[in-house]
């Protein structure tokens, strides 16, 4: 079937298409700079709410409000309001609750594509091997498909080859978004502007997403060398490691010229 002549197709029709496929390697220096901000701030606001990201929250919040107007900027927006308000031991508890106690909402990646296979220990591998290639080494304890620590290397990398990790587990974020979004947690924003950054899902990324919230990542009853150590356990009794430390950022601070 030939396809329809270009003048059938409404002006506007058009303009959104292409806008709603731009890829990342066409953005402009702004919207590079802007985009890896975005990342950076989904990084800091998706690891532990210790003592010292309690106190940064006012810096944090200016940050966001900061931000070039976006869908990505508003989701970003929602949570540190929810986050700004409430008690310090208030909000570590409930990240433990969403992220450390529940199987469908783990910061893991590579827990849902591969569940506790063996095959999990060789995405873990080469997720590092990526990160080496690349001249950047992560914090002895963490694990290389830490969600904080793939968003990390995608805002230092760029949007190509650095943002390769968060495209590749597309359906394991849509999960998680999915999850929070059941739980009503305001971590849901998070994931909702990251999401808001990736291609949009397919047919086939939905479907796969609604058979894994059903039955869960694949099992194997083998060790995940050499990221085992006995830290995973079956996924009926799933209970992820430790959380690594906070990877710090500089001070965020406007743009010299002010918000834009």
């Amino acid at each position: 079937m030939s396809p329809l002549p270009a003048a059938t197709v409404p002006a506007l029709v058009r303009t959104r298409l292409r806008a709603a496929v731009r890829r990342p390697s066409r953005l402009t220096p702004d919207e590079v700079r802007d985009r890896a901000l975005v990342l950076r701030l989904l990084s800091l606001l998706l690891q532990y709410p210790d003592a010292e990201l309690a106190t940064a929250r006012p810096a944090v919040a200016a940050a966001v409000r900061a931000l070039t107007p976006s869908p990505a900027a508003t989701e970003l927006a929602a949570f540190t309001d929810w986050f700004a308000e409430r008690e310090p031991q208030s909000l570590e508890r409930h990240y433990v609750e969403m992220f450390d106690l529940r199987r469908k909402s783990s910061l893991y990646l590579t827990y849902y594509l591969h569940g506790d296979t063996r095959r999990r220990g060789m995405a873990l591998l080469t997720l590092a091997q990526r990160y080496r290639a690349a001249g950047w080494e992560t914090a002895d304890g963490e694990l290389p498909d830490h969600l904080p620590v793939v968003l990390e290397f995608a805002a230092l990398s760029g949007p190509g080859p650095g943002e390769a990790p968060l495209r590749q587990h597309r359906r394991g974020l849509e999960l998680i978004h999915r999850a929070l979004t059941q739980a009503d947690s305001p971590y849901r924003h998070l994931l909702a502007a990251l999401l808001t950054l990736l291609p949009p899902p397919t047919e086939a990324d939905l479907k796969a997403v609604a058979e894994l919230a059903a039955a869960g990542p694949p099992n194997e009853d083998v060790g995940l060398d050499p990221y085992a150590g006995g830290l995973f356990a079956p996924p009926s009794a799933f209970v992820p490691p430790e959380q690594a430390p906070p990877t710090l950022m500089p001070p965020l601070t406007p743009p010299p010229d002010g918000p834009r």
